[in-house]
């Protein structure tokens, strides 16, 4: 498939007017009859021109060649004006072309099936193997034979294999040919094959693939076998038939035997009565097949041992073939040591006789270990002692064998190590002959975890005081529930256990111990179970005080968290029916009896009546909430809905607050879709507004802006109202702003939120939005921070950023327009590139080097924090420079290569009959916008901060019914609140730091009542720092993705590293 870009079809063009010229062509529809092939590498398609053209593209090894049959195009060193049409035409239907293709591998599919005849496997004649295992110095490798009546040698395994891949066949001789089609192996061999194809094709990938020079394992006709591949071999071997020759030595159809070898030990007095001679009989047969000692081969046969025997055997065996010889003779002084380090082990090796005359000499008796604990003031003492019959051996002993009686003690080193283990791994501390444990986490450790494997080994036994030292398994009781006074109650309790050891118990679990130790000297354990309800308590953000009462009032609005956490944590809490009722209304608001106002049924989409009834819900429960649907999904109406509905409940007006350019968009919303809900705007001069605001109980919905409660918040403080709704609530992002805190003020039984973009830069605007609904639900803003904030976003904490979502989600009611509008048309995305003109980029170049210098001796001086102010003016000036240079640079005398582009691009959507939305954060660049649209005589509308309220929605109702055909808007003034589906494409004119604000502006368009394909054009200069800009805001879209919903971006305040990265250029 061809896959191709703006920017590379530019390259392509011979110049940028043949790209132009090549755009207006595809954009009014003048590429006919596209063609391609099964894959998608080469394409036909015919041109209009001045006449018909025939245009052919090819990829070919990576390259595009293209022709066209107009004359143009032999002159021309690039692509011509037909060929960019073509290209264009490809790049923007590539969805289609592949759903097409797909349709052509069918087709091909059925070729593949019609030229192959397919024989089964039981009408192919099986083929004979041989198998042939050769072992020298423990190098080991097999080799294959095969044939139907005679037998040949595979020369070569690779090759083997590639051509069965390939559908080939293989050669062999005249005699025989192994033919695919024709020949298959017998069942019995099929694991064989199997396992040397899996080492057949690992070699491959690490031969091929391997950054470094790695040696095959497969050698003309050998196979070289690991130790691990050698164990598997012989598995898929045991029950049949193959040759083994080892060192040089062939054995035809050897046997394998998962047996120990049968190997004898004779232990008698050697030439003097002094000396021991210890002889293994049959060692002499013995040869090993590999390094690890697995297996061995005896008497014509491969036995596969016990590790037991292996483990015993080998010292035998090592020792015996480097001297030649299998006896060996111990000195009288010898003996001690041999008594206690091989004498243990030869019956693990073989079967053992050992002379009478030898037997006297030795006392052999079963270990019985006893081990007797006490407990001494704070610590804990062991007595180890080893019993062999009648002798005791106390830890403290030196050590050595005994000698009693004139004979040797046989001890059970092994087994005594073991025990001797477990009290090191215990750390137990020896002091004049006394171990012991003095501190309370290696106490309960030993206790806890491996006394109970002490007491498999060994007889424990306690002495009084250890016994009261005791370990007790408590059980948990844990109950909630809703109260009548509408607040949750919670109760926790430890069975005999005092409430004010509570908040101790959990302070413990907090230090990560193991165990609490109780006034009377016992431990508590604290168990899986223990430290869950210790997290979830912790969730709830208990103070100790509230840890000793026997029931806890916690707020109902944490009801949904505790829900979810019960379910995630699988915690043991009771719960009550009214507790799982409010849980399940609010999960599936559709099931509740709510019913839409009349006057708008009909009237509001099946989301937007979940809408409504999540509103009421939440209200129901007294508690808040955010709408954060997609822009454009009727958020307005939706809370419209609500308030018609609560109106016959409550006599107190509601207040809905929102950006001064949409307070008459709100009423005239209102008084279109509920007329009967009185109105009253609360604007104008501090006068009137104080006049409206007395006459507020005469009205139903009291309408004013952020600006003006922040002027008026004094009058309202003594009004209580229904509801207070924000619209566009990320007014209130900054906790300390004069919004956040006079909208906090506010007097209401409800409050919602509304906002597409509930973050917009850091977690602590979602804190202040849930701060104004429902204050202390997110904690205060110190412990949010510390507890979520900065584990997100600098840790990249999952825990946190998991149980900050369990506490969010519940109140967050977010729908996209891709999963709720299916009938809405498509948004096709692209981005244009513009160069620097040659005036630009030396101006470019210029500040940039002179900004990096400056930004760098002022964070030397200042330090990062105090250089901000530096650092923006820098960057918005490169910013500027980009767009065009004019806008801050006196007497620039030089062009734009962005503004060539979009005057390019204006003329060829005006000549397609396509209208324009045009956003920009500056004004200074829409003025130049106007300034060349008025030369090219381009009818245009223009709205930005200073636009007046009630002319902004003039302006919106002129242009949707077909008056220009551009729209100049600046982002902050008209990237939210507008509808302007007049247009169908939008134009990014500079990007900006928070992709969702361009978003919010592209849905100007893209919303309910468009009806057009919209495209979107983001314009970027290339090589600068609007590239950067764009890079920055995909690294920054994962986060709001994990805490709200797929849709939301956001951008963090600029770290150190970044401005680096911005700079360095």
């Amino acid at each position: 498939m061809i896959y191709i870009n703006d920017a590379d079809i530019k390259k392509r063009c011979t110049d940028d007017a043949v790209y132009r010229r090549g755009l207006e062509y595809y954009l009014s529809g003048k590429v006919y009859d596209l063609n391609y092939n099964k894959d998608g590498t080469a394409f036909q398609a015919f041109v209009m021109g001045t006449s018909l053209y025939r245009v052919m593209i090819q990829k070919y090894h990576g390259e595009l060649y293209t022709s066209c049959t107009c004359p143009a195009k032999s002159r021309y060193d690039g692509d011509c004006k037909h060929i960019a049409a073509v290209l264009m035409y490809i790049k923007n239907n590539q969805a289609e072309i592949e759903d097409n293709l797909k349709n052509k591998v069918a087709y091909d599919l059925f070729e593949e099936f019609e030229k192959r005849e397919y024989i089964p496997d039981e009408l192919k004649q099986p083929v004979n193997i041989e198998v042939t295992l050769e072992s020298y110095q423990f190098n080991t490798s097999l080799s294959l034979r095969m044939g139907i009546d005679k037998l040949y040698v595979v020369k070569s395994i690779k090759k083997f294999f590639d051509d069965i891949d390939e559908g080939m066949i293989v050669e062999f001789g005249k005699g025989f040919s192994f033919d695919p089609s024709v020949n298959t192996f017998k069942e019995e061999d099929m694991k064989l094959i199997r396992f040397l194809r899996e080492i057949y094709e690992i070699d491959k990938i690490n031969t091929e693939n391997s950054y470094y020079r790695v040696d095959s394992v497969i050698s003309g006709k050998c196979v070289r076998l690991t130790p691990s591949n050698l164990e598997k071999f012989i598995e898929i071997m045991k029950d049949s038939h193959f040759n083994l020759v080892l060192d040089g030595k062939t054995y035809y159809d050897i046997d394998v035997v998962f047996d120990d070898l049968p190997i004898s030990f004779k232990l008698e007095k050697a030439n003097n009565d002094k000396n021991l001679r210890l002889t293994v009989e049959g060692i002499e047969k013995v040869k090993a097949l590999d390094s690890r000692g697995n297996f061995f081969v005896y008497d014509g046969k491969i036995y596969k041992v016990s590790d037991k025997q292996r483990f015993a055997l080998a010292p035998f065996y090592n020792v015996y073939i480097t001297n030649n010889t299998n006896s060996v003779v111990f000195t009288e002084k010898d003996k001690q040591k041999f008594a206690e380090v091989i004498l243990p082990n030869i019956d693990k090796a073989g079967s053992v006789v050992i002379d009478d005359d030898v037997k006297s000499e030795f006392y052999s008796e079963p270990l019985v270990t006893k081990i007797y604990l006490d407990k001494e003031g704070e610590r804990i003492t062991a007595d180890i002692n080893f019993t062999y019959g009648e002798y005791n051996i106390n830890l403290y002993d030196d050590g050595k064998t005994k000698i009693m009686h004139d004979c040797i003690l046989i001890r059970d080193e092994a087994a005594e190590k073991r025990i001797l283990d477990i009290f090191e791994k215990c750390e137990f501390k020896v002091k004049d002959k006394s171990v012991y444990l003095d501190d309370e986490d290696s106490i309960f450790n030993f206790v806890s975890n491996y006394l109970p494997v002490l007491q498999k080994y060994a007889d424990v036994y306690y002495s009084e005081s250890f016994k009261r030292m005791k370990f007790y398994k408590r059980s948990y009781s844990s109950s909630i529930r809703i109260q009548d006074d509408d607040l949750l109650e919670f109760s926790f309790s430890i069975d005999d256990i005092d409430r004010d050891l509570i908040p101790k118990i959990f302070d413990s679990i907090k230090m990560k111990k193991k165990f609490f130790k109780l006034p009377d000297g016992s431990f508590l354990p604290i168990d899986d179970e223990l430290v869950k309800i210790a997290n979830f308590i912790d969730s709830l953000d208990l103070s100790s005080k509230d840890l000793k009462k026997e029931i806890v009032k916690i707020p109902k609005y944490k009801a949904l968290y505790i829900d979810e956490k019960l379910e995630s944590d699988r915690l043991k809490i009771a719960k009550d029916e009214k507790l799982d009722s409010l849980v399940k209304t609010i999960k599936n608001p559709m099931e509740t009896e709510f019913e839409v106002p009349k006057k708008l049924n009909g009237v509001l989409r099946k989301y937007q009546e979940v809408g409504f009834k999540w509103l009421k819900t939440l209200s129901s429960y007294g508690f808040g909430g955010i709408l954060a649907d997609d822009m454009g999904l009727g958020k307005t109406i939706q809370t419209i809905a609500f308030l018609l509905d609560e109106k016959e409940k409550h006599k107190e007006p509601a207040i809905v607050i929102c950006p001064t350019t949409l307070i008459y968009n709100w009423e005239s919303e209102i008084q279109r879709f509920a007329p009967t809900l009185k109105t009253l705007v609360v604007s104008g001069s501090k006068s009137e507004r104080g006049s409206l605001i007395k006459s507020i109980e005469e009205s139903d919905v009291v309408i004013t802006s952020y600006p003006l409660i922040r002027r008026d918040i004094e009058s309202y403080e003594n009004i209580e109202f229904s509801y207070c709704i924000l619209d566009e609530a990320q007014h209130i992002k900054n906790p300390k702003s004069q919004n956040a805190e006079s909208v906090k003020r506010i007097k209401a039984k409800g409050y919602f939120a509304l906002t597409g973009t509930p973050i917009e830069n850091s977690l602590t605007e979602l804190w202040s939005i849930f701060d104004f609904l429902m204050p202390g639900y997110l904690l205060s803003h110190r412990k949010f921070v510390e507890k979520y904030e900065k584990p997100i976003v600098r840790y990249k904490n999952e825990e946190a950023l998991n149980d900050l979502s369990k506490h969010i989600r519940p109140f967050i009611l977010r729908r996209l327009k891709k999963d709720v509008l299916k009938e809405l048309p498509n948004k096709i995305e692209t981005t244009s590139f513009a160069e620097l003109t040659k005036e630009q980029k030396e101006l470019y170049m210029a500040y940039l080097e002179n900004a990096k210098t400056e930004i760098e001796e002022e964070i030397r001086n200042k330090g990062f924090e105090r250089s901000q102010i530096k650092i923006i003016t820098a960057l918005t000036r490169l910013r500027q420079i980009c767009c065009h240079p004019s806008m801050f640079v006196e007497n620039y005398k030089g062009t734009s290569g962005k503004m060539e582009l979009l005057m390019e691009l204006i003329q060829e959507l005006k000549e397609s009959g396509h209208r324009a939305l045009i956003f920009s954060q500056f004004t200074t660049a829409l003025k130049l916008i106007e300034d060349n649209l008025k030369k090219e005589k381009i009818s245009y509308l223009y709205l930005d901060g200073d636009t007046k309220t009630k002319e902004r929605g003039e302006l919106v109702k002129a242009f949707n019914e077909g008056d220009s055909d551009v729209f100049l808007i600046s982002l902050k003034a008209g990237g939210t609140g507008l509808n302007l589906v007049g247009a169908d494409t939008v134009i990014h004119f500079d990007p900006w730091w928070n992709p969702a604000i361009e978003d919010q502006a592209t849905d100007r368009a893209h919303r309910i009542g468009q009806v057009n394909t919209v495209q979107v054009i983001k314009l970027i200069t290339q090589g600068t720092i609007e590239e950067k800009i764009v890079k920055l805001q995909e690294r920054k879209k994962e986060m709001i993705n994990s805490v709200i919903n797929p849709g939301e971006t956001f951008i963090t305040k600029l770290s150190e590293e970044e401005v680096k990265e911005l700079f360095a250029m």
